[in-house]
């Protein structure tokens, strides 16, 4: 069995839970593989069943073979729960927040309320296998390929959502299912909009320009930031680079086994407030990225008692804002190792002055 249904079962066991309804679209595939937009598992240690309707039978056959694929002529959902009714169980976890206030009326509507335990299955993609990380790898390597492939094209007068187009099209042809999110292009003073998608701004020369863009391979995802100068960089803009330069460098130190999140965005926040600028870094450090762009554990002041473990996948991507004057944000992806972690970007970090 997958590592994946063996995680679930020992939830179960855990929980002393009998069944468990999977109706979110993203563990579905994690503990099925199966990636059709519609399809619910119910899983026990003895039952392995994926509900789909006639569009992904042969999907959910080829991709999820540990699982007996069941054909629906109604919604999966409804399939599913009227399955559970007939097994009679006392308990059954469910993915509340998957569902809204209309699922939750039906699937009540057949298996009474006090029987749905809710319950949140995404703690068990925190730590990636050896095979998660080779995808996140590869998803990673088309990144760093795609922007030398852009580099001799950023140029004064060229618009911003024109190099997130040629972006995206090497990220495709280096094999990239898709972006993994809004590709941020954002150049002189809109450098300073942490999520600047790109727009229609055209590149002057003396514009900081921040690059940060995801590929996706077989469902995972990489995420990686690098700005650049177009010239001559300015002691101010070499100044802020730096500064936010050393508290990735710190940051990236700071991760191994057992840190507390908080502490480890405190290493990189740190640097940056000693500098003078800690008004201007407002987001979290890093988070972890898998099948989602954005997963848990996150990098940050509210990250509470969560630790790094190793096996996770985390961003570390601090940033300085400063408002109608520009910013800079440089990200790196890391998988967390026994001695601390082993970085998937490997795009040089050194400021580049582009003429």
């Amino acid at each position: 069995m997958s590592v994946q249904y063996e995680r679930l079962t020992n939830w179960l066991q855990q929980q002393t839970l009998p069944a468990v309804l999977v109706s979110k679209r993203i563990n579905v595939r994690y503990f099925s593989g199966f990636a059709g937009s519609a399809g619910v598992l119910v899983v026990s240690p003895t039952i392995r069943k994926l509900f789909v309707d006639f569009r992904y039978v042969e999907q959910a056959r080829q991709t999820a073979p540990e699982y007996e694929t069941v054909k629906c002529q109604s919604n999966p959902l409804d399939a599913a729960v009227e399955y559970l009714q007939q097994q009679n169980l006392d308990r059954i976890g469910f993915e509340a927040e998957d569902l809204t206030v209309a699922d939750f009326r039906r699937i009540t509507s057949v298996v009474a309320e006090h029987r749905w335990i809710p319950s949140v299955l995404d703690s068990l993609r925190v730590v990636k296998s050896a095979e998660e990380i080779a995808k996140i790898q590869t998803a990673a390597q088309i990144l760093d390929q795609a922007f030398a492939k852009i580099l001799p094209q950023i140029r004064p007068g060229i618009a911003e959502n024109s190099l997130a187009a040629i972006l995206e099209y090497e990220m495709r042809q280096l094999g990239s299912e898709r972006t993994g999110f809004a590709t941020i292009v954002a150049s002189g003073p809109r450098s300073a909009l942490p999520h600047g998608v790109a727009g229609d701004r055209l590149l002057a020369t003396g514009d900081l320009v921040v690059f940060d863009f995801g590929a996706v391979f077989d469902g995972y995802h990489s995420d990686m930031t690098r700005t650049v100068c177009l010239g001559p960089a300015s002691d101010r803009q070499r100044q802020i680079y730096d500064t936010v330069l050393s508290a990735q460098m710190a940051g990236l130190a700071a991760v191994r086994p057992g840190a507390l999140c908080r502490e480890v965005d405190g290493v990189a926040r740190g640097i940056i407030a000693e500098a003078g600028f800690g008004d201007f870094f407002g987001h979290g450090l890093g988070h972890s990225v898998g099948l989602a762009i954005h997963e848990s554990p996150r990098l940050s002041p509210l990250a509470g008692e969560a630790r790094l473990e190793t096996g996770m996948v985390v961003t570390v991507e601090p940033g300085i804002y400063l408002p109608e004057w520009g910013g800079v944000r440089i990200e790196d992806l890391v998988v967390v190792t026994a001695d601390g972690c082993r970085i998937l970007s490997h795009t040089t970090k050194q400021l580049l002055e582009l003429t």
